[in-house]
């Protein structure tokens, strides 16, 4: 019988593990999503204020949410390309 989890096994590659380094460069990520989101977003500040708007820039929640998605995004892609490349 053909074991199917030894050929996916094989296939998955290994992952680094969450560190000082992984944890500033996801930060960084964010920082420059946020920083794109608020000069390219029509109206940032729509939607429900967060409580402390000045410290966002005076973005909404709206706005926080989908730049902050958007950084994870990135800074998933940038943490595996460095770690493939042993950067990380």
């Amino acid at each position: 019988m053909f074991q199917f989890t030894s050929i996916i096994a094989t296939a998955i590659p290994s992952t680094i593990e969450w560190n000082s380094n992984v944890a500033l460069t996801m930060i960084v990520c964010n920082i420059v999503a946020i920083a794109i989101g608020k000069f390219t977003i029509k109206y940032p500040s729509a939607g429900p204020q967060l409580p402390s708007p000045a410290l966002f820039g005076g973005m909404g929640f709206p706005a926080l949410l989908a730049t902050t998605s958007l950084g994870h995004l990135i800074g998933v892609g940038v943490i595996l390309g460095l770690a493939n490349l042993g950067a990380l």
